[in-house]
C-alpha cells in the first residue's frame, strides 16, 4: 500500500477545520424525558437520528459537567453536520446549544416547558427538516488521513486478541501518530497489572504522572467498594472462557494497541478534546458501549476494536471497525467482523501486513463504507454516570 503519509480520504471539512467521515443530522436530548419527542421528530424527518438516552436530571458536580461535556461533544464531533436539541428545560437547552454552536455548525434547541411535546415536535422537526436538505447536497473533499482522530479499544478479548489484533491495531497507531495523526486509547481497568508499561510509553514525566493519578482513582475506587475480587467483570465470563484467567493477561495483551515506538504525548477526562496531535490516554471505563460515546463525544472520528470471542458493538457517531484474529469468531460471527487478521496466528500474515490491511479499511470507512456495525444497525450510544443522582 501506499505510505500511510500519503495517502488522502475523501471526508467532510467542518466549519472549524476538523475533519469527519459521517455526515449525520442528529436529534439530542438533552434529558431522559425529552427521549419521546426527540424520537418523534426523527420519525417525522428521514435522514436525521435520534439519540435517546437514561439520564440528565437531577446530576450535580462532576457528574453533571461529564452529562454537558458528553451531550455538547457529540453534537460537535465532525461526523456531525447539524444539531437539534430538546430539552425540558430552557436552561440546560440553551447550554448545550451555544456549546455546540461554537463549532459553527447550524444547531437549535427546542424546550417542551411551556410548549408540551406536540407543539415542540412540530417545530423542531420544520427544524430538521431545513438542516437535514441542506447537509444532503453537502459535499466530500480530499483530506489527508492524518486529519482523522481515531480512538482504539478492545471487547471480548481472548488468547488471539493479544497476538494478533491488537498488535495489528498498534501497527496503525504507529503509522497513523508517526505521521502527525491523533488517536487515544484508554479502558483504564483493563491496564490493572500492566500500568507499568503503560507508564514506559509516556512522553515525560508530567504525562507519566497524570496517567497514575487516573489509574490510582480508579483503584481507589475499587477497594473503597471493600472488593478485591472483580472476577467475572475484570476479566469477563467471556475473557475466561478464551483462555485470559487475570486482569494481568488481560492488560498485557491489551497494551499492545499502543504500538511499539509510539509515546502517548497526555491525559483526558472522559469526552473531553485532544489539543493537538499525537497519542492520548483518556480515562474511560472499559465498557465497550461507554467508552465509544465518550471517545466520540471527544471528537473522534473513526473507532478501531479488536476482537476476540466476537463482539457486536457500534455507536451511532463514530463508525466502529471491528477485526479479529481468532478463525472461529471468524467462521462464528462473519458478519460482524471487517477486518480478518485469523491469517496471523496461522503464519500467513505479518502484524505489519495486517496493519496495512486494518489501515486500507480505515481509509475504506472514511471514504463512505458503512462498517459491519452500522450496516446491522448497531448504534449503542450510552452515558458515563458517575454517582447517583440528586
Amino acid at each position: 500500500m501506499a505510505n500511510s503519509a500519503d495517502r488522502k480520504v475523501l471526508g467532510y471539512r467542518r466549519e472549524n477545520g476538523r475533519v469527519g467521515v459521517r455526515n449525520h443530522v442528529i436529534i439530542l436530548p438533552v434529558d431522559d424525558i425529552s427521549n419521546a419527542a426527540c424520537e418523534a421528530v426523527a420519525n417525522n424527518v428521514k435522514g436525521t437520528m435520534a439519540l435517546p438516552h437514561a439520564y440528565g436530571r437531577l446530576q450535580f458536580g462532576e457528574d453533571l459537567d461529564l452529562h454537558f461535556r458528553t451531550m455538547i461533544g457529540t453534537g460537535s464531533n465532525p461526523n456531525v453536520a447539524a444539531v437539534v436539541v430538546i430539552g425540558i428545560e430552557a436552561g440546560w437547552t440553551n447550554r448545550i446549544v451555544e456549546g455546540i454552536a461554537k463549532t459553527g455548525k447550524p444547531v437549535a434547541g427546542f424546550s417542551i416547558e411551556g410548549n408540551g411535546d406536540i407543539k415542540t415536535i412540530s417545530m423542531a422537526s420544520y427544524k430538521a427538516k431545513e438542516y437535514v436538505q441542506w447537509a444532503s447536497e453537502l459535499q466530500r473533499s480530499e483530506c489527508d488521513l492524518k486529519e482523522l482522530y481515531i480512538s482504539v479499544k478492545c471487547g471480548e478479548s481472548d488468547t488471539t486478541t493479544g497476538l494478533s489484533s491488537c498488535p495489528a491495531v498498534g501497527n496503525v497507531i504507529d503509522k497513523h501518530c508517526a505521521n502527525g495523526g491523533t488517536a487515544s486509547f484508554g479502558e483504564t481497568s483493563e491496564l490493572t497489572g500492566a500500568e507499568h508499561i503503560v507508564a514506559g510509553k509516556a512522553a515525560n514525566d508530567e504525562v507519566r504522572a497524570k496517567f497514575f493519578e487516573f489509574f490510582n482513582d480508579y483503584t481507589k475506587l475499587v477497594f473503597d467498594q471493600k472488593t478485591n475480587d472483580l472476577s467475572e467483570s475484570q476479566p469477563t465470563k467471556g475473557n475466561i472462557a478464551g483462555g485470559l484467567t487475570t486482569i494481568e493477561e488481560k492488560a498485557l495483551g491489551n497494551v499492545e494497541k499502543l504500538g511499539k515506538k509510539t509515546k502517548f504525548v497526555g491525559c483526558l477526562a472522559p469526552a473531553v478534546e485532544p489539543d493537538k496531535a499525537g497519542l492520548w490516554f483518556m480515562d474511560t471505563s472499559s465498557a465497550a458501549a461507554e467508552a465509544v460515546t465518550l471517545w466520540a463525544a471527544s471528537g473522534a472520528v473513526v473507532h478501531l476494536f479488536p476482537t476476540g470471542q466476537g463482539n457486536v458493538i457500534g455507536n451511532p457517531i463514530e463508525p466502529v471497525i471491528k477485526l479479529t484474529g481468532n478463525p472461529k469468531t471468524m467462521s462464528t460471527m462473519a458478519e460482524h467482523i471487517d477486518v480478518d487478521v485469523s491469517p496471523v496466528l496461522q503464519g500467513e500474515m505479518t502484524i505489519d501486513e495486517a496493519g496495512d490491511a486494518l489501515l486500507d479499511m480505515v481509509v475504506r470507512t472514511a471514504n463512505g463504507r458503512l462498517t459491519a456495525a452500522e450496516s446491522l444497525g448497531h448504534r449503542e450510544f450510552v452515558m458515563t454516570k458517575l454517582y447517583r443522582s440528586a
